[in-house]
């Protein structure tokens, strides 16, 4: 019997480019309403937060491909357009996910003890990041990890 490895699927690895474009596009949906909301319906805004959080944390630690926009895609937006040309190394996304799990983590942190400057600096930050991403597939985090995995010459 042969035993599985989700670690060794060869998808794990890899990711759809317009994937990365749409999620972040999807983020930056949710932490701009956020921000809207925050102050005027505050268990909604902190809800929506909370949940950005998840998905952070779920794509960052678990899987790009299992995430809640991944699979938005997966049922909604890829039957319509098709396998894409190439696939893109997953790592520098998933990254990319680590950092925004952490700035919206310490947003909703900062928000619940009353700390609403820092949680609107830090929700903005990574609304700011999602929305560069969704809008011209420039990933501030994936270039974060290109720069901290470059070889060092000897």
């Amino acid at each position: 019997m042969r035993s599985t490895n989700v670690g060794a699927c060869p998808l794990r690895a890899h990711v759809d480019p317009r994937l990365l474009r749409f999620s972040a596009g999807a983020t930056a949906g949710v932490l701009a309403l956020v921000l809207l909301i925050v102050d005027l319906v505050r268990p909604l805004g902190l809800f929506l937060l909370a949940s950005q959080v998840a998905v952070f944390g779920f794509t960052a630690f678990v899987s790009f491909h299992w995430s809640l926009w991944a699979q938005i895609f997966a049922r909604v937006i890829w039957p319509r357009i098709g396998a894409p040309a190439e696939l893109e190394d997953a790592r520098p996304p998933r990254f990319a996910q680590f950092v925004g799990f952490v700035l919206t983590a310490l947003a909703f942190i900062a928000f619940a003890f009353g700390v609403d400057v820092a949680g609107y600096v830090l929700t903005a930050l990574a609304f700011g990041m999602a929305a560069l991403n969704a809008a011209t597939g420039v990933c501030l985090g994936c270039t974060a990890y290109r720069l901290i995995r470059r070889p060092k010459a000897a």
